[in-house]
């Protein structure tokens, strides 16, 4: 196979993200310059590992009662100054499984505890690329059960979150009317279509 690039050089240095410069070939032979952001370093971009180990997870979590309510966040987003509805997420740390993520996640972004549902397809649970038009992040989707008390206490200075439990109503409203990152606007349609809250995952 050619490759349509030549070099890559890591342009930041950032232990969180950082942007790459491509040297691109375009269809008819001419270079240009590709930029993209990806979490990894210069020896375990993706392009280079072609690896689909996760960065990232989503959580898609309810509440434990005869008519659930699904876990959302509303949370402060730098880059667009607003605040942003969506699903409890975060990143795989090291070796950890994205069901310990989860849980770890969960209880730091709301303070709840999260059992996680293994029943399903397997298909929902492999990673996706986020947007590889701009990186080459993969996130896993992790499904479960919330118990115990919403609390702030575990909530980093640099993340400003609500936590919202909402029923079917609440979440339809959300979507007609909010600002919604579009993973967490998908999984919020499943919960709204869906009889019981992991039916979807019966594919």
């Amino acid at each position: 196979m050619n490759h349509k690039y030549h070099n890559i050089r890591q342009l930041t240095d950032n232990p969180f993200l950082n942007l790459y410069e491509m040297d691109a070939i375009d269809t008819k032979g001419g270079e240009f310059h590709y930029y993209f952001a990806s979490r990894n370093d210069a020896q375990h971009i993706k392009i280079r590992t072609k690896s689909m180990h996760a960065e990232g997870i989503v959580i898609y979590a309810v509440t434990i009662e005869p008519q659930p309510r699904l876990v959302l966040i509303r949370q402060y987003r730098y880059p667009i100054d607003e605040f942003l509805y969506e699903l409890p997420a975060g990143l795989v740390d090291g070796d950890e499984t994205p069901g310990a993520a989860a849980a770890r996640e969960m209880k730091e972004e709301t303070g709840l505890d999260f059992t996680e549902y293994t029943g399903g397809s397997a298909i929902c649970r492999r990673p996706f690329f986020m947007g590889p038009g701009f990186t080459d992040e993969t996130s896993v989707a992790v499904y479960g059960t919330v118990s115990g008390n919403i609390s702030d206490a575990f909530v980093e200075d640099t993340e400003e979150i609500q936590v919202v439990l909402a029923d079917k109503e609440k979440v339809r409203q959300i979507l007609q009317q909010e600002r919604v990152s579009v993973r967490g606007a998908y999984l919020m349609m499943h919960f709204l279509k869906s009889e019981t809250p992991f039916a979807f995952l019966e594919i």
